[in-house]
């Protein structure tokens, strides 16, 4: 009895010392490519009333595989640069089949993926000067109109977890600083952020994250990556240098690249696979880029 009980005692100690979070790589040759040979999840566009914005808006929704009326599921806001719309991800960014590929390889917590509008304006399309002061202005508005409509309305349609815990946001450039400043603004709203390649709408630091002592208590995951021959990566080394100052915990994740989709989809792939699932953020410094193993493609 004596030695079972030294043995189970052992077996404990091994598990508790002996867990480590497996870094996620840097997405491999083919992530991004249509495989046959798996199940593919329905893409829908939808359309909520914005109260925000006084008019009916547009999103797309991304749900999961065996999506089922008997369980609820976080859900993952996506958001698009200043150039594009709900669909800039669909046609420039390949989040079907990335995530598609994830799930049948057993790398990503069942979730919803939304895909709003974030230009919250009567007339949204990237149409004419896309730099125009209102349509700018209208980015910032969307915070409110994602707030008080958009994620009400998911939370409604779909069977999903509503505390912050269960909720993320992630995006490209412009969206990559509405990501920031949204998700650090509102931490009592969302626990996972990702900033990829994150334009100059994103606040200074020292407005994102007003109360580091919060950050750290709160946030589940931060992530900010861009590419190295990026002009913008001054505003994402900026916010790094931050967090380090006031010892908030995040990934900064620099590839090669600039500021394109080979980029974004790579930070899609990465962050996708980190949230909703216990973190250990003793890996974050440890996230570096490391040429992928180019010899074999996904589910190989």
């Amino acid at each position: 009895m004596k030695k079972f009980a030294v043995g189970i005692f052992g077996l404990l100690i091994l598990s508790v010392t002996g867990y480590s979070q497996e870094i996620v790589k840097h997405a491999p040759q083919g992530f991004d490519v249509v495989r046959a040979d798996i199940s593919h999840v329905e893409i829908d566009t939808i359309t909520y009333t914005s109260k925000t914005v006084g008019t009916n808006r547009r999103t797309i929704v991304y749900t999961t595989p065996g999506y089922s009326k008997k369980k609820k599921y976080p859900v993952l806001y996506l958001l698009h640069g200043i150039g594009g719309d709900e669909k800039e991800w669909l046609n420039g960014g390949k989040p079907r089949v990335i995530l598609d590929n994830l799930y049948a390889e057993n790398k990503l917590e069942p979730m919803i993926v939304v895909m709003p509008n974030g230009r919250a304006m009567k007339d949204d399309r990237a149409t004419g000067n896309i730099f125009d002061s209102a349509k700018v202005q209208a980015f910032a508005t969307f915070e409110k109109d994602l707030l008080n409509d958009l994620i009400p309305f998911i939370e409604k349609k779909y069977l999903v977890l509503k505390d912050r815990e269960h909720r993320a946001i992630a995006g490209l450039s412009m969206g990559g600083g509405q990501s920031l400043n949204f998700g650090l603004g509102n931490l009592d709203t969302f626990a996972w952020v990702g900033g990829f390649s994150s334009a100059p709408n994103t606040k200074q630091p020292e407005e994102l994250v007003l109360n580091p002592e919060e950050a750290k208590q709160k946030l589940k995951l931060l992530w900010i990556s861009g590419g190295d021959k990026d002009g913008l990566m001054r505003i994402s080394e900026r916010i790094h240098n931050y967090l380090n100052q006031y010892g908030v915990p995040h990934i900064y994740y620099i590839e090669p690249g600039v500021h394109d989709f080979k980029v974004w989809k790579n930070g899609l792939y990465m962050f996708s696979q980190l949230i909703f699932k216990p973190v250990d953020i003793a890996t974050f410094p440890k996230y570096q880029y490391s040429k992928p193993d180019e010899t074999k493609a996904p589910g190989h």
